[in-house]
């Protein structure tokens, strides 16, 4: 009997691509997945409740309940490479766990840092894929944890901190645009704008708040932006410069969106530069963005094109007779 080596050979690749289903995995492990899935949510619950909370109740970080939905499609992206494993499980991971869990509760007595007590879900269940899966695991699921980041609420103060500049940043540049129509006169003063526009003096002046300080924007367009570059296929370095350039695109963004409301303020009606008009503006900064965003990926895909990838036309050399 004769054997077909690439017959075999096919096969063999024919499994490699074949398709794995998450159904595939034993039952123990979607019990063990369980178990601590339960664990981690009854011990965190007041600050999984706190980081939830603020996802409903403030709209600056309603793109939280986006997060772990993009971590669970990233988790998907490794689904044969993840299924095909076979994890060890690191003592590590448990060396890290204790620690997390005991200082997370010292926190709640003593410490009392809020900003600590809304990560430690996320170091915890890090620590629990890396004890249970071991190092092979974290490998496809480093990403998808620390993708999680993205959905807690900053700090207060470190918020107010970062959106206060943004908002000067943003009506410095609307001021000086403004300026530019004829009869018309701004001056700015931090985050306020005094318009004079064919010697009538607008009342209220223009008041860039922190709804409009772009920090919403910001946060949301760094973690879809963080998704997009992780997602398409592409050299390491263009990864860099699109995730480098989520942020300068954000501030673009929020520029745009006070100098047009300032326009619209001045020059057109005053109600709708304002309520849901207001709201609307600012919901279309977001195509925008990734309007700028996709082109800067087009750019670099299409023009910047490394010379290795460059594919060499044969030569033919024909010699006379």
């Amino acid at each position: 009997m004769s054997i077909n080596n690439g017959s075999v050979e096919n096969a063999k690749v024919a499994a490699e691509k074949e398709e794995l289903g998450w159904g595939s995995l034993a039952v123990d492990v979607y019990i063990k997945v369980a178990i601590i899935g339960v664990l981690l949510y009854w011990f965190f619950e007041n600050s999984i409740y706190s980081i939830v909370n603020k996802w409903v109740n403030d709209p600056s970080w309603s793109h939280g309940f986006l997060i772990p939905l993009f971590s669970l499609y990233f988790v998907n992206q490794h689904k044969n490479q993840i299924i095909s494993l076979r994890p060890k499980p690191s003592y590590i991971g448990l060396v890290l766990l204790v620690p997390i869990c005991v200082f997370y509760l010292l926190n709640i007595v003593y410490f009392q840092i809020g900003y600590f007590g809304k990560l430690a879900p996320i170091a915890a269940l890090g620590a629990s894929v890396l004890f249970l899966g071991g190092w092979s695991l974290v490998r496809y699921a480093w990403l998808p944890v620390c993708y999680l980041f993205f959905a807690v609420p900053l700090p207060d103060a470190l918020y107010r901190m970062i959106t206060v500049p943004m908002r000067v940043l943003a009506a410095k540049i609307a001021n000086a645009l403004l300026n530019i129509v004829p009869d018309l006169n701004a001056t700015v003063n931090g985050v306020v704008i005094d318009v004079v526009y064919k010697g009538a003096k607008f009342e209220p002046s223009l008041n860039v708040a922190e709804a409009c300080s772009g920090m919403r924007l910001l946060m949301a367009f760094m973690a879809l932006g963080v998704a997009m570059a992780y997602l398409h296929p592409r050299a390491v370095w263009q990864r860099l410069v699109l995730l480098a350039s989520t942020i300068p695109i954000a501030i673009l963004c929020n520029v745009v969106r006070v100098t047009v409301t300032g326009f619209i303020y001045i020059l057109w009606d005053p109600k709708y530069a304002t309520g849901i008009y207001h709201d609307l503006l600012g919901m279309l900064m977001l195509p925008l963005a990734f309007g700028l965003y996709g082109g800067l990926a087009w750019f670099m895909s299409n023009l910047l094109v490394d010379a290795k990838d460059q594919v060499q036309e044969d030569i033919i050399v024909r010699k006379k007779n």
